[in-house]
């Protein structure tokens, strides 16, 4: 059985989220901020049509906000995340055979579909708006490379509706001759220069190029690219993605920091986020870095990082919030306004194979016990339980000034009809 690839992509997908809980925003210029409320980092179609880019800071389009009412929210990523998840369970009914690619993108294999793959693209975003009101557009291709050039297509182009289906196209050079080679899958700034140079401009240019250039030019990473283009599939589905080789928490501070306790505040509840990331996925640290750094405007910007290594892995919050305020107090200076800080868990291994020491007093039992019941309990409340290093108050906390409600995943912001 060949295979077929299909790519669904959430439409402006931080913008859609807001507009299913706000349809009053549906046809307005919408973008969503990112921490503090610092820079876009999402866009809908009008906001693009009035020029605001991605990235830009909040401040500097303020004029243009006001100007044309441009609705202006801050990241709800508790709200995105589990949008996400009601996305990729839905499309998980339409195949076995799934990669989450990221919070807003899937591969799906449809090998094995008997009839039009282009009427079961539409079916599936018909559902997918249907039960979690997003809207999607898919590509469909006999590669990966090729059904992210069909969805990108599918999404620009009204001729499509959201759905394009290139496995039996007779034009799929046409198609590729309209595609900048910038916007090729795995094509970065440094490839398109050297690329445009040698006069590769577009998809169809890149597909046609003499492989043993590329070879040399791109490496096997180049090659495949090239032969994905030519329908030559090189990329399986991921159905068991590799590892995660690290973790990381890290957050923008609401106001800077200046002292050295609510740094370790910071640090303390970001060591406990991760922890419960390890947690989640079964794996244990065995070691953590904690960065700090002041705002990069500054002239005498400071940067500096410690890790501690664990003479056992672990996935402990107690052992990995001791650990992290031990490096702030090896990295903090005084006089410093910091901007930031971030915990990065590293040598992760699956919890049920760590090589316990023979000289390690620890009552891992114990700790594994606390871990499982402290879980069990933030499962279950909407006011999770806390570790008192993480402090009370919490000052330095990123600012969210425009973040709507955690509809889908707090009883208290459940959406109320009059």
């Amino acid at each position: 059985m060949s295979e077929v690839f299909a790519l669904i992509d959430c439409n402006n997908f931080y913008v859609s989220c807001e507009r299913v809980f706000n349809p009053k925003i549906e046809s307005k210029p919408v973008v969503v901020l990112t921490n503090n409320d610092g820079c876009v980092v999402a866009r809908s179609n009008e906001a693009k049509a009035l020029g605001i880019g991605m990235g830009v800071p909040a401040f500097e389009v303020d004029d243009v906000f006001k100007k044309h009412n441009v609705e202006v929210f801050s990241s709800n990523y508790t709200l995105y995340a589990d949008m996400s998840g009601r996305v990729m369970e839905t499309l998980s009914t339409f195949t076995p055979a799934m990669e989450v690619y990221s919070i807003d993108e899937a591969f799906l294999n449809l090998g094995g579909i008997d009839g039009s793959l282009a009427d079961y693209g539409r079916r599936i975003r018909r559902t997918v708006r249907k039960w979690t009101g997003l809207p999607v557009s898919i590509g469909i291709a006999r590669t990966k490379t090729l059904a992210k050039i069909a969805n990108h297509i599918a999404k620009k182009s009204p001729r499509y509706d959201g759905v394009l289906d290139l496995t039996d196209a007779l034009d799929v050079g046409q198609v590729l001759a309209t595609v900048p080679v910038e916007k090729v899958w795995g094509i970065g700034i440094r490839s398109t220069i050297k690329l445009k140079r040698a006069g590769i401009n577009t998809a169809l240019d890149l597909s046609r190029a003499d492989v043993e250039w590329i070879k040399n030019c791109f490496g096997v990473i180049g090659v495949r690219t090239v032969y994905e283009l030519r329908g030559e599939c090189c990329y399986k589905l991921e159905d068991n993605p590799p590892a995660r080789k690290s973790i990381v928490v890290s957050r923008m501070f609401g106001v800077p920091v200046e002292s050295m306790e609510q740094l370790k505040e910071a640090a303390a509840g970001y060591a406990a986020r991760a922890g419960e990331r390890l947690r989640e996925q079964g794996l244990a640290a065995g070691a953590q870095t904690v960065f700090v750094t002041t705002s990069r405007f500054i002239k005498n910007r400071y940067f500096n990082t410690h890790t501690v290594e664990f003479a056992v892995p672990t996935n402990d919050t107690v052992e990995l919030i001791r650990a992290a305020r031990g490096s702030i107090e090896k990295l903090y200076r005084k006089n410093c306004r910091f901007k930031k800080c971030g915990v990065v868990l590293l040598g992760l291994v699956p919890e049920n194979r760590v090589q316990h020491g023979l000289f390690d007093d620890a009552d891992r039992e114990k700790s594994i016990r606390l871990m499982r019941a402290v879980d069990t309990i933030n499962a279950k409340v909407s006011t999770p339980l806390r570790w008192a290093a993480e402090g009370l108050c919490q000052s330095w906390q990123a600012k969210f000034r425009r973040r709507t409600k955690q509809f889908t995943t707090l009883f208290a912001d459940l959406p109320e009809v009059a």
